[in-house]
């Protein structure tokens, strides 16, 4: 509020959200009351009702669709909290195992366990990011819904319940590797959210490109080689058969889906931008799910009067991500 806000206004992020729809107690009821998407027969029973055509009475649900969606300004303030964070906690990380035998040597990991102690530095750390992704478990619910909602509530739930499980077991020392290596990805994501926010278009191309490539080494090479192997085979071998390392290994191998279905988004997305020319929108985690594109209508070429029918003259109002034709077109 205090930081991101004047940051984002003083590189000219578009402050107004979309278009409102002009007011309408008929429509609004039907919106509110019925559905957000009426069929053929409603729009004609609609269209009757009111005198209005059929296009019109469309243009003014999806406005009212739109309407509900954030700002573009609200987006740059949420990627500028995460990028920020990111940045400062992986800083932390860095310098934190830089230190430790267990970065080099990951059969570190398992030397003198359980007795192992902890580290302040090491406390910290794990404490700040419980405390990170225990505030995204809340705030999921309020952010901007993403089309990876799904996704991304089950990573959520997933990585809370390893941080705790992995502190309460004290299997920390791998949990600061496997922290350390999720978080570099996120630091490029959301730094080209912002790029691409600030229409810096081929900033935000390059910074994406950037993490796809980063975060496919990370996820799909550097974690099941690095971490994964020494969970499923250095930890068996040195400790041993025990309830916990049956639990531990599940939940990471659940985080290795949800890298591989992160990895098929970013590739499509990839795919897309190769074939188009640009980068057209993040897959992972940077679209709406009440986005509309699926139901672009064209523009009637003789307008309503504006105050007889629906008052909608004006241009479409878009999602906050990308702004005028494009938006329509994307």
């Amino acid at each position: 509020r205090f930081i991101a806000k004047p940051c984002a206004l003083g590189l000219k992020v578009q402050a107004n959200g979309p278009q409102k729809a002009q007011p309408n107690a008929i429509l609004e009821k039907v919106f509110t009351a019925i559905t957000k998407h009426p069929d053929e027969k409603r729009l004609e029973g609609l269209s009757k009702q009111l005198d209005w055509d059929v296009r019109s009475i469309q243009r003014w649900f999806r406005q009212r669709r739109n309407q509900e969606k954030p700002s573009t300004l609200r987006k740059f303030c949420e990627s500028m909290w995460r990028f920020t964070f990111y940045l400062y906690i992986f800083t932390y990380g860095v310098r934190f195992l830089k230190k430790t035998p267990w970065l080099w040597n990951t059969r570190q990991c398992w030397n003198g366990y359980p007795y192992q102690p902890l580290m302040p530095d090491l406390h910290y750390y794990y404490i700040v990011e419980l405390s990170f992704y225990w505030s995204l478990m809340f705030s999921q619910f309020i952010d901007i819904k993403r089309k990876d909602f799904g996704i991304m509530c089950t990573h959520h739930i997933v990585a809370v319940t390893l941080l705790s499980f992995s502190y309460v077991t004290n299997l920390t020392r791998v949990g600061t590797l496997t922290l350390c290596l999720h978080d570099v990805a996120d630091i490029v994501l959301e730094a080209a959210k912002m790029a691409n926010y600030c229409k810096c278009q081929k900033l935000s191309d390059l910074l994406f490109f950037t993490f796809a490539i980063v975060f496919i080494v990370s996820r799909l090479g550097i974690y099941p080689l690095w971490i994964l192997n020494t969970t499923l085979f250095e930890l068996y071998e040195t400790l041993g058969n025990f309830p916990a390392l049956w639990v531990f290994n599940m939940l990471l191998v659940i985080l290795q889906i949800l890298h591989c279905l992160w990895s098929y988004l970013i590739i499509k997305t990839a795919y897309k931008a190769f074939t188009k020319g640009k980068v057209a929108k993040d897959d992972r985690s940077d679209i709406e799910s009440s986005s509309d594109e699926e139901e672009t209508v064209p523009r009637s070429k003789t307008p309503h009067s504006t105050v007889a029918t629906n008052g909608t003259g004006g241009t479409n109002g878009t999602n906050g991500f990308l702004s005028g034709t494009c938006s329509e077109e994307h």
